[in-house]
C-alpha cells in the first residue's frame, strides 16, 4: 500500500476512503493550477488530485508517438488508484494528441484543454492574434482545424516558447525570472508579419497564464490574453452539476512521476490550493 507524506513530513496511509470520489487533474508540472483555480471558484469544496508528470517533463519537445503512449498509461494508473469520477488534462500539448486516445480508454469524463481560438477571434479588433504555445501544441493539425473552423477570417501567428514553461515553474519556486526568456517569446510573435498588429494573445499551454504579468511588461503596449481555464472551470461543473460535495473542503493530494522532495520549494503555493498531501506514482 503506498504512503503519503504531507508537508510536516508525517506518513499517512493511504487507505482513507472519500465520501465522494475526487476530481483529477492532470499535467506536466504545476500549469494546471491556472485551471485548478478557476475551478475551484465554481466548486470550492470538490476533492482534488493533482497529478504532475514530472518525470515526463516537458511535454513540449517530446513525439507525438511517445506522447500518445505514455498519456493514456499514466492516466490509467491514476484513475486505477485514485477512482476520480472526472479526469481534468489541464494541458494543451497533451489534449491536442491524445484527448481521443484518453477518452477511448477510460469509462469517466475527460475534460480536455485545447487553444482558445474561438474566443480569441471574437476579441481581437485588429484581426491578428498571437499564440504561444509549446512546440508540439502548435504544429498540431488540431490548431489547424480551430484556426479554420472559427477564425479563418483572422490572422493567427503562432510561436513554440517551450521555455516558458521552466520560468512559470520558476517564479512558483519563488525564484528570480530571467527577462530574456519572457523577451524572446514576446519577440516571436512581434517580429513575424503582421506581429506589429496583435492585439489578443492566445496562452495555450497551461504554464503560461502564470506568466501573464511579465508577458504583458514586455509587450510594453496593452494586449488582451485569453485561456481556456475559466471554460474548462465551467465545463467541470457542468459535468458534475449534480454531485453532492463534502460540507467543507479536505485536504488535496499531489501526485508526482518523480522524486516528493523536489516538490518541497513548491510547498507554499501548493497549500493555497488545499494540496497538502504529498504522493509518488
Amino acid at each position: 500500500m503506498p504512503q503519503r507524506t504531507d508537508f510536516k513530513g508525517a506518513a499517512m496511509i493511504a487507505d482513507e476512503i472519500e465520501t465522494t470520489a475526487p476530481l483529477l487533474f492532470f499535467d506536466t508540472g504545476i500549469g494546471g493550477l491556472s485551471v485548478l483555480k478557476e475551478a475551484q471558484k465554481l466548486l470550492p469544496v470538490a476533492p482534488v488530485i493533482y497529478a504532475a508528470d514530472y518525470a515526463g517533463m516537458p511535454y513540449g519537445m517530446k513525439s507525438e508517438a511517445e506522447l500518445s503512449t505514455r498519456i493514456p498509461l499514466l492516466l490509467g494508473r491514476l484513475v486505477e488508484r485514485y477512482k476520480p469520477q472526472l479526469v481534468t488534462i489541464a494541458c494543451n500539448t497533451a489534449s491536442t494528441i491524445a484527448l481521443d486516445v484518453v477518452r477511448s480508454v477510460l469509462d469517466i469524463p475527460v475534460v480536455g484543454t485545447v487553444p482558445a481560438i474561438k474566443p480569441a477571434s471574437l476579441m481581437t479588433e485588429t484581426g491578428v492574434i498571437g499564440l504561444l504555445g509549446t512546440p508540439a501544441t502548435i504544429r498540431q493539425p488540431y490548431v489547424d482545424r480551430l484556426h479554420s473552423e472559427f477564425a479563418a477570417d483572422k490572422k493567427l501567428l503562432r510561436f513554440g516558447a517551450p521555455e516558458l514553461v521552466h520560468a512559470a515553474e520558476a517564479k512558483l519556486r519563488g525564484d528570480l525570472l530571467d527577462p530574456a526568456i519572457i523577451d524572446l517569446a514576446v519577440s516571436g510573435l512581434l517580429e513575424q508579419e503582421y506581429g506589429k498588429e496583435i492585439d489578443t494573445v492566445i496562452l495555450a499551454c497551461t504554464h503560461f497564464p502564470l506568466l501573464q504579468e511579465e508577458l504583458q511588461k514586455s509587450f510594453v503596449r496593452d494586449i488582451k490574453f485569453i485561456d481556456g481555464s475559466q471554460g474548462i472551470a465551467r465545463r467541470i461543473a457542468y459535468l458534475t452539476h449534480d454531485v453532492t460535495w463534502p460540507k467543507s473542503p479536505e485536504n488535496g493530494v499531489f501526485v508526482t512521476t518523480d522524486r516528493i522532495e523536489k516538490l518541497l520549494p513548491y510547498r507554499s503555493k501548493l497549500e493555497e490550493f488545499g494540496l497538502t498531501r504529498l504522493e509518488a506514482l
